[in-house]
């Protein structure tokens, strides 16, 4: 059983996240200690988020003092980040454990420089609060001041289990985008055409068409519900434009309006944005995607 403890009062994301990491990488065998109390926190294996001191060989995570711990890139750690820095691996491997090492270490990856890091720079300062953002939602569980009957502990293990919903879903769909990188270079190497990438099921694919440098391809064809789409490829990872727009005719038909002008007979919609249009069968998808092209 390992004890931890973290302070007593107001929470943050970063201590319930941090909490919920150490929960997950100990298959839930941890026992935890919320308070101030110097000689209590002197007396268990982990401290996070209070106690003046940063020190990984002690397993002091606190992030409060003026030499505070940074990453590489001088963004500042919170409580989360530290906790992941450290025990993050073992809670990818406790949550997936079908994941080999390489694997696993893309997922831890791929959490840090997003989830985690997110909410390492709001607690910090260094991004600006939201009220949607994920952190501003775990800290509306903290009792409000009409709320005197409302326990404190408890509303902090209560945010806790959301946070460790959220972390075990983002590696799920790490995971995903991991195993799709395979997948993904095989649709690549069949290709019959240097542009068009077919997909036989529906899976990510950004992040496996950039990691991988599949800098031809244009649009990506793959099933979607009881039909296919056809996406076009942004020029960058993350970018909301596309390399090459569907045609501006297209904009916004869907069925029959999209037929006439398309010639492809099961033709059922094209986004207004331009950035994915679909068929109801891959034969039609991949003719949208051949015209989108030869019309450029």
């Amino acid at each position: 059983m390992l004890k931890v403890a973290t302070h007593s009062g107001t929470f943050h994301a970063d201590d319930v996240f941090a909490y919920a990491i150490l929960k997950a990488a100990t298959a839930g065998q941890l026992e935890l200690t919320r308070t101030r109390d110097g000689e209590i926190l002197a007396a268990v294996d982990v401290v996070f988020d209070v106690g003046g001191i940063f020190d990984a060989g002690t397993r002091r995570y606190d992030h409060h003092m003026r030499d505070k711990p940074l990453r590489a890139d001088a963004a500042p750690y919170s409580s989360a980040g530290l906790i992941w820095r450290d025990f993050g691996h073992e809670a990818v491997r406790a949550m997936l454990p079908e994941a080999g090492e390489a694997a696993l270490d893309k997922v831890w990856r791929s959490l840090d420089v997003s989830l985690i890091r997110d909410v390492d720079l709001m607690d910090n300062g260094a991004s600006v609060p939201m009220p949607g953002h994920f952190s501003t939602l775990l800290e509306a569980w903290n009792p409000t001041f009409v709320e005197d009957g409302r326990d404190e502990n408890k509303a902090f293990l209560e945010a806790a289990g959301l946070a460790s919903l959220v972390l075990a879903r983002a590696c799920a769909r790490a995971w995903a985008a991991v195993l799709a990188i395979d997948t993904v270079a095989e649709a690549a190497r069949a290709a019959e055409h240097p542009g068009i990438l077919v997909l036989e099921t529906r899976m990510p694919w950004e992040d496996a068409v950039f990691e991988l440098g599949l800098a031809d391809v244009l649009y990506v064809v793959r099933p979607a519900g009881n039909g296919w789409t056809c996406s076009a490829v942004p020029p960058s990872k993350g970018s909301f434009a596309q390399k090459l727009p569907l045609p501006d005719a297209w904009a916004g038909l869907r069925d029959d309006a999209l037929v006439a002008i398309s010639t492809v007979p099961d033709a059922t919609f094209c986004h207004p944005a331009r950035f994915v249009c679909g068929a109801r069968s891959r034969n039609g998808a991949l003719a949208l995607a051949r015209l989108a092209i030869a019309l450029a």
